[in-house]
């Protein structure tokens, strides 16, 4: 149950990230985004649990995977710039 509200929060996180992070080195279209801001959820939870932040089974609170989604809208925009 708890990737299920990781992807929840991860869709959530990256409609807010790209409202955040506007520009043209973002993804284009809405799915995309919403896949990178699950993948940024997913890393935050891991990263967090890594750290002691988070507790085995516990998901990134909501701030956690904005930011994580944030990070990999950047890395992104990034990588879609060298192009």
């Amino acid at each position: 149950m708890g990737i299920i509200w990781t992807i929840i929060i991860g869709f959530i996180a990256g409609v807010v990230a790209k409202f955040i992070m506007p520009g043209d080195n973002e993804p284009r279209g809405f799915i995309l985004t919403t896949i990178l801001g699950i993948v940024g959820a997913v890393i935050a939870t891991y990263l967090g649990q890594a750290l002691g932040w988070y507790a085995p089974g516990e998901g990134a609170g909501f701030i956690g995977a904005v930011v994580g989604a944030i990070i990999i809208l950047f890395v992104w925009g990034l990588i879609a710039r060298r192009r």
